[in-house]
């Protein structure tokens, strides 16, 4: 049977028959040997924190001429001193570095974070994978390891990532535990977890540069669009773990698990497949304590779970490539899509 609106009741009925087998080996088996592909790296935060005061002016001029976009992010947004170029920036600059919160903060990064060649090696692979999978996509030339000062956990540029080393410290880290609660909810910094940071990296500059989410489109073409997200994310990073990739801790993973077959019931009987709605898929898909409308003792993102479980499936069933996939309209994958019986 393969489904399509009109055989929505069908679906569910045979949905509890179906179940969703590990993506394609073959697929994901990239060889990335011969690829001339490199990411250069900067460690930012480590610049800012070792270089002596007297060269420092110097060093964050030939930095914003080089990365202008991500030094202007960093000091007028992040820092809030204004730009390099300006006349007050070095009394701000003075006054925020000599702060006792931004001097611990800091120094937790340098301890979590001394070096980050092991990360950035495992990022590049995987740009390399992508690479191999889609030759004509827009990959990113350097990755900057800073401290966003809790702005942002990933900022993409035209040709620059943006780390924010801080939000990956690790939830029970001293000075994440003693960012304000009114601000920074529990469920906020429990995600603040270093397993996440080259997950992250490559998804936000996915769906930034290569599979953007859709505008002005229904709900499950929405759903469908993250799970291709997720997928080119998967096929980056084959060996990691699923629950990792869907930025799940263990216990909601599994609960998600169980309750797919629920969750896609709902979205049936409540007619919002097919709806266009910004609330929706705002809370379907945006991080939140839990999925709007769904127990509270779920996890968020429920649509992004079950947008890659669809494609994930779609792609372990037909011999299509990566990029194949990113052309197929949503419709399709789910007019395509064989339900056993």
């Amino acid at each position: 049977m393969k489904f399509t609106r009109k055989t929505g009741t069908l679906f569910l009925a045979a949905f509890a028959l179906f179940t969703i087998q590990s993506c394609s080996d073959n697929l994901l088996d990239t060889d990335i040997s011969a690829s001339k592909y490199q990411l250069e790296s900067v460690h930012l935060d480590s610049i800012l924190t070792h270089t002596p005061e007297q060269q420092l002016g110097t060093e964050i001029f030939e930095l914003s001429q080089k990365f202008p976009e991500l030094i202007d992010y960093q000091f007028y947004y992040c820092y809030k001193t204004g730009l390099p170029k300006d006349t007050a920036f070095q009394a701000n600059w003075f006054e925020f570095t000599h702060n006792p919160y931004y001097k611990r903060l800091s120094k937790r990064i340098s301890e979590k974070f001394p070096n980050t060649a092991a990360s950035k090696k495992i990022i590049e692979d995987g740009f390399k994978r992508i690479q191999v999978h889609l030759p004509k996509a827009k990959l990113p030339e350097t990755i900057v390891f800073m401290n966003s000062f809790f702005s942002s956990s990933m900022y993409c540029t035209k040709n620059e990532i943006g780390v924010g080393l801080e939000r990956y410290l690790g939830a029970k880290t001293d000075v994440i535990k003693e960012l304000p609660g009114d601000v920074f909810y529990e469920w906020i910094k429990e995600a603040m977890e270093p397993q996440y940071l080259e997950r992250d990296a490559i998804c936000a500059w996915v769906l930034t540069h290569i599979c953007e989410p859709g505008k002005d489109v229904n709900n499950i073409e929405a759903i469908i669009q993250w799970g291709k997200i997720l997928y080119v994310t998967k096929a980056a990073l084959p060996e990691q773990e699923e629950h990792i990739l869907l930025r799940y801790n263990t216990a909601d993973y599994e609960w998600a698990l169980k309750n797919e077959r629920n969750f896609w019931e709902y979205l049936v009987k409540q007619n919002m497949l097919f709806a266009k709605s910004e609330t929706d898929q705002a809370a379907f898909l945006q991080e939140a304590p839990f999925t709007s409308g769904l127990p509270q003792k779920g996890p968020d993102r429920l649509g992004q779970f079950l947008g890659y479980r669809i494609v994930a499936s779609y792609m372990e069933q037909y011999d299509v490539t990566l990029q194949q996939l990113l052309d197929k309209p949503y419709n399709e994958i789910l007019s395509e899509y064989e339900i056993n019986d």
